[in-house]
């Protein structure tokens, strides 16, 4: 087994820092947004497709509904698997090719054609959509379109196109969401002719079944090795390789994630994506827009909730009404309806802010991916609560007994995940507050650096002073206190110029945060936190307003509805934007803090009296994974017809 690398808190900062993306050569929006700038000329007029995008788009999808017509999702419920000609199906439409160049044999579509197809597919089952969005947003694809060489992407993406499914491996059992703990080496063998892999990765979407791997190990540095977390293409089948497990989930019963076990795996030193030690400022840069899958299948979720909500609220009477007529349950229609609308909104716009490029969209996927995988599930959980008893019953237990099999229990369940993939919601707001605050560390220097000393403290304050000096005073009046301003958009300029005033009061708060806690701004988890959500509100505000006017000028009867959702929306954010504003500075953030500290002493210990814990004397929370009698075997791979291996 590799040896557990230890690192310091600081060591763990600068791998990180070290990874991500430091420039802005693009303007983006959001990173405009939370330094007090309204940029709406960078998302208006909304963006759209071409119009033979759109019609090419089309066609695809009514192709793709069409077979879906053929596919039962309780099949792949029951089975905890997707049947394999289910895969082959898909592979035959070429739906592992969708975001592969036509000169490798793909489809070559667009960001928003590949978002409209996940949210398609996922309606069927979940797990439809992670096969393929593993296989294409983080799988070997992307990454090779991204660092890969000439070479590579002509032996590998033929193969990805045609339905050879992919696999990405960068956790470990003792490694999350802190990447400089990697324990997995690659050490140079054979003259550096070839890396030699040893490790072990948990949680490998499509894993189970994959043909081709993306690999983040260590490569020791070296004379002649720069060193450091790199990444490979790796042949699933390379003698070494041991699937040990098939892990099991409350939702996504279909996904295939193991436990992959490498140990003395070679792999040709052609096999290497870009440079060692890129690795993970490669993974970063793929999940850039691969998170865009996520609030896509998300988005079509709460699409289904908003259905399902409907037609059983309209059905359903009590007390000689139907329930939808009772305030209590308008209240969570219209929620759910407005926010889908946000939703749909925020998908269409990041999607197509990727396609044409002109935008670093790095945090408004970011956001986008944190914005909609919390308000999906609050919606799923309003639709059980619509449905009452039904809602909480499986739909197979429906069907059984003759009623219409609505899996409502299981739509939450599925969905719980998306705060975890990719990017757990805590992780994703201290990532998206480190680009927010980006242009007050690069401002405050020595200031914000823990170590510094006090003369490097007063040197960094005469040059903040000079930052400060010219931004603050832009803060203080925009076109936000205008009563005219933004009259174009009708009745929604209002929020508009909500979101404009609330863009330089966030600016201004960030301010103050930086201003009192200086270095230890980073450990104000809770203010950082509240920041990101205040933007991710103002966001989905702006996409919501922007795409209800576009919809307006194109067909005044739908727009005319894309206003009413867009502004009952605007009127719901806007509570929960003047809620977090308020808890900002009015918060338990300390006394939770100083509770937790003592929870963890066992100071509360007696709380915990009077149960009976069953998963005592089951195991290590972590475990080792050391090679045993009971793991020695590899899981036999499922290749089907959809999984062409084209040698050489």
């Amino acid at each position: 087994m590799a040896q557990q690398v230890q690192v310091t808190e600081e060591q763990a900062r600068a791998v990180a820092e070290e990874s991500r993306e430091s420039g802005w050569e693009k303007p983006s929006f959001a990173k405009e947004l939370f330094l007090g700038r309204f940029g709406l000329e960078l998302i208006h007029p909304f963006p759209r497709p071409s119009e033979t995008d759109e019609k090419r788009t089309a066609d695809f999808l009514d192709r793709l509904r069409e077979f879906l017509g053929t596919v039962d999702g309780s099949v792949i419920e029951r089975e905890a698997r997707i049947p394999d000609e289910y895969i082959s199906g898909l592979a035959e439409l070429g739906c592992f090719g969708m975001k592969i160049g036509s000169e490798y044999g793909g489809l070559d579509m667009s960001q928003v054609a590949y978002n409209r197809v996940l949210m398609l597919v996922s309606t069927v089952h979940p797990s439809l959509g992670a096969l393929l969005s593993a296989h294409q947003s983080i799988g070997v694809p992307e990454p090779l379109k991204l660092a890969g060489s000439a070479e590579q992407k002509r032996k590998f993406l033929p193969r990805c196109a045609a339905g050879a499914i992919s696999a990405f491996l960068l956790t470990e059992p003792d490694v999350g969401s802190d990447p400089a703990r990697l324990a997995s080496t690659a050490t140079p063998v054979d003259d550096g002719q070839a890396y030699e892999l040893e490790g072990v990765k948990l949680w490998t979407t499509n894993g189970v079944i994959a043909e081709l791997l993306v690999v983040m190990a260590r490569v020791p540095r070296s004379d002649g090795h720069r060193g450091g977390i790199s990444a490979f293409v790796v042949e699933a089948d390379s003698p070494g390789i041991t699937v040990e497990r098939r892990n099991q989930f409350m939702g996504l019963r279909g996904i295939e994630n193991g436990v992959t076990r490498m140990h003395r795996v070679r792999v040709p030193a052609e096999n290497l994506i870009g440079r060692e030690g890129d690795g993970l400022r490669i993974a970063l840069t793929t999940l850039n827009v691969g998170r865009l899958a996520l609030p896509a299948m998300a988005t079509g979720s709460a699409k289904w909730s908003v259905k399902i909500a409907r037609e059983w609220s309209r059905e359903r009477v009590q007390w000689g009404k139907p329930i939808g007529k009772h305030e209590a349950v308008a209240n969570k229609i219209a929620f759910m309806a407005a926010t889908t609308y946000a939703l749909d909104a925020v998908v269409e716009l990041s999607g197509q802010m990727a396609d044409e490029g002109r935008n670093d969209i790095r945090i408004e996927a970011a956001l986008a991916k944190l914005w909609s995988s919390e308000m999906a599930c609050v919606i799923a959980d309003d639709l059980i609560q619509i449905r009452g008893g039904r809602g909480y019953e499986t739909a197979e237990s429906l069907a059984a007994r003759g009623e219409r099999a609505a899996p409502v229990e299981q739509s939450l369940r599925d969905l719980r995940i998306n705060r975890i993939f990719e990017g757990a919601s805590e992780i994703m707001r201290l990532l998206i507050a480190r680009e927010a605050v980006d242009a007050h560390l690069n401002a405050a220097g020595d200031l914000a650096k823990a170590d510094a000393d006090l003369r490097q403290k007063a040197a960094a304050a005469v040059g903040a002073s000079g930052f400060y000096a010219k931004w603050l005073p832009k803060l203080v009046f925009g076109e936000g206190q205008r009563p005219t301003a933004y009259g174009d958009f009708g009745r929604l300029a209002v929020h508009l110029r909500f979101v404009e005033r609330c863009s330089r009061k966030l600016a201004r708060n960030t301010f103050y945060g930086m201003a009192r806690w200086q270095a230890k701004l980073e450990q104000k988890q809770g203010f950082l936190g509240r920041v990101v959500d205040i933007g991710a509100e103002l966001f989905a505000m702006a996409a919501a307003c922007v795409r209800a006017e576009a919809q307006r000028a194109a067909d005044p009867v739908i727009g005319e509805q894309a206003y009413e959702l867009a502004e009952l929306f605007c009127q719901q954010a806007t509570l929960r934007v003047d809620a977090l504003f308020a808890a900002l500075w009015t918060n338990t953030d300390s006394g939770d803090v100083a509770l937790t500290n003592a929870v963890l002493d066992g100071r509360y210990a007696w709380l915990e009296d009077g149960i009976v814990d069953q998963s005592e004397g089951t195991g290590p929370w972590i475990a080792d994974w050391e090679p045993g009698p009971s793991t020695q075997t590899n899981l036999a791979r499922r290749f089907s017809s959809a999984s062409v291996r084209q040698d050489g």
